[in-house]
């Protein structure tokens, strides 16, 4: 990121044109708990009708969808990562993002990261940090 660039998430109007456009969701960072935020999104995405793919270093399936290892390993094109990850893990996580081709970075609510934000950013990546995917989409889809 240039320095005198300073990270901004889109506007309403193009996060509601991320979210009614994607169709596959990569959420980082998933958890098989289901008192965990990430195991009750990417179940909210789910009901949404995303078709949603969990990326968790161990677990076989989360809510009945098979987890990937890594980006790298989901066979479909990504149009979203969502991120469940501390900050400091973004920004590899953005690199991949870019290598796989996906149109979104969401860092979810609390994690913000400038470094990873200005990956996306310069590989003409949308980027979304400290905002719940479930909460903007209750917000803008109607």
């Amino acid at each position: 990121m240039s320095t005198n660039e300073k990270w901004q998430n889109p506007d309403d109007n193009s996060i509601r044109n991320i979210l009614t456009s994607a169709k596959h969701i990569a959420v980082v960072g998933c958890s098989p708990k289901p008192d965990r935020t990430s195991y009750q999104i990417t179940k909210f995405l789910i009901e949404k009708g995303y078709q949603v793919h969990p990326i968790h270093p161990q677990a076989d399936t989360i809510l009945g969808q098979k987890v990937y290892g890594s980006l790298a390993d989901v066979p479909f094109p990504v149009d979203i990562v969502n991120v469940f990850r501390k900050p400091e893990f973004t920004p590899p996580i953005a690199e991949s993002a870019c290598q796989i081709g996906a149109k979104t970075l969401w860092l979810q609510l609390g994690i913000i990261n400038e470094d990873a934000w200005g990956i996306a950013h310069n590989h003409g990546l949308n980027c979304v940090m400290d905002r719940c995917i479930a909460v903007m989409h209750r917000l803008l889809i109607h």
